[in-house]
């Protein structure tokens, strides 16, 4: 009877540690994703605020929670099933649909360099920031929520593209972790975005000079913060992007442009020393974002001439 006991919690700690490794793979699993797809998240996190700005300040939080709510929504009940029988039983199309995604988001970083070089984006900024009322806020949060359908596709996407390789159940547990650590990541932070000016005047109002210093801080740094988000947000779509057809081209089979780029990176790594790590991964981000903006660029002139040849105003494409 001992032995039988022995070989009983013998194979307990035996399922124990599988149970911890398949943990372990799991987490590395998404974090390998959720880096991954950090281009669309600092995207999707510079552009939401957009959709509560002129809203009053006790209809911001509530909005981004309905977006939150949607956005989940997106992630775990329309395309978790449909990139986990894609991964399941069409695997071949998983670059191709990337590489799709990929285009997009570099399609969208050249436009919104566009918007800003020609000033053609602001109509939709100001038509924003005029709606009020329940009717406004209604059609505000369900924009949010489709254009995030798009961007949480891209982070779905991408994602399942660094498990791909991995079993079933670990795919779909990986998915789920990353969608739901992401979304809670990305509103979590909006919404200190957004409330960061009123936690600034709170502050600024007090009789301690300390909390007045810190409060007009927080309220001078707030325009400052939209707009480097904004900023990083465009260049990390331009570096995602190209990075993604990059792989991708080289994956279906034309290997030169990433062997250029890989080479690239590998002489800066070798003749920089100590810096070389990050001077190479800066050297493979640049020539990313120059495919990327080289892409963008060219599908961005493709509809405006579209557009244009069809009498519409070159304008009319930004404020959709």
């Amino acid at each position: 009877m001992a032995g039988g006991l022995a070989a009983l919690l013998d194979d307990i700690a035996t399922m124990a540690k599988l149970a911890a490794a398949s943990v372990d793979d799991v987490g590395a699993a998404a974090g390998r994703a959720s880096a991954k797809a950090a281009g669309v998240v600092v995207d999707d996190t510079a552009v939401t605020p957009r959709y509560v700005t002129g809203f009053t300040p006790d209809r911001e939080l509530p909005m981004i929670k309905k977006i939150a709510i949607g956005s989940l929504r997106n992630k775990l009940l329309f395309i978790l099933p449909a990139a986990l029988l894609l991964s399941q039983f069409a695997s071949w199309a998983l670059t191709p649909l990337l590489m799709l995604g990929g285009t997009y988001l570099c399609f969208e970083g050249a436009e919104k360099i566009w918007e800003k070089v020609s000033g053609h984006g602001h109509d939709a900024d100001e038509a924003t920031a005029t709606m009020s009322g329940e009717e406004a806020e209604g059609t505000m949060t369900s924009g949010a929520i489709r254009t995030d359908f798009i961007l949480s596709s891209e982070i779905m996407v991408i994602a399942l593209n660094e498990v791909a390789k991995e079993a079933f159940w670990t795919r779909a547990i990986t998915l789920v972790i990353v969608a739901i650590f992401i979304t809670l990541g990305v509103y979590g932070f909006v919404a200190l975005i957004v409330k960061m000016d009123d936690i600034g005047l709170h502050l600024a109002k007090q009789s301690n000079g300390a909390s007045q210093s810190i409060g007009n801080g927080l309220v001078k740094a707030m325009p400052v913060l939209l707009r480097w988000l904004a900023i990083i947000g465009t260049v990390a779509m331009l570096w995602v992007g190209g990075h993604i057809l990059l792989m991708g081209v080289d994956t279906l089979g034309w290997h030169p442009p990433y062997a250029f780029v890989h080479h690239l990176e590998e002489a800066v790594k070798h003749a920089t020393g100590p810096l070389g790590g990050v001077l190479g991964w800066l050297t493979n981000t640049i020539c990313s974002a120059i495919v990327g903006l080289a892409v963008g660029a060219v599908i961005v002139t493709i509809l405006h001439l579209v557009k244009r040849g069809k009498g519409e105003p070159a304008e009319g494409h930004a404020a959709h």
